[in-house]
């Protein structure tokens, strides 16, 4: 069986950016996670214990997205370690960062950054 489990869209508001104006004003950001995890066991027993807490993993990465980054790619590679070193029962990660509205004088709803990880690569 494969099993996940996902977080889409979580919005913050947060400083992550080249230009000197996005690290002074900040812009909204979604992040949207869907992780690789063996729930067979949590299936059985119906404790949290036996699982990923989702509410531990938006912990995790709320830390992550309140330091400041020139580049999303950077802050994609802190969430995607911080949440293997975390949750070892997380056997793979799809992480997908986006800018709302990035300045760049396009009409554009978001911009960002989609990374597939396995443990170990």
């Amino acid at each position: 069986m494969n099993s996940h489990i996902f977080l889409e869209n979580i919005r913050f508001f947060a400083y992550h950016g080249v230009g000197e104006q996005e690290t002074l004003v900040g812009n909204e950001f979604t992040v949207s996670l869907r992780l690789k995890v063996d729930i067979q066991r949590a299936a059985k027993t119906d404790n949290v214990a036996d699982t990923v807490s989702y509410a531990d993993v938006y912990e995790a990465v709320k830390a992550e997205m309140i330091i400041p980054s020139k580049l999303l790619e950077h802050v994609c590679e802190r969430i995607i370690s911080r949440l293997f070193s975390e949750f070892s029962q997380i056997e793979e990660i799809e992480l997908k960062l986006a800018k709302r509205n990035p300045p760049m004088g396009a009409d554009i709803e978001n911009a960002g950054i989609e990374i597939s990880q396995r443990r170990g690569e």
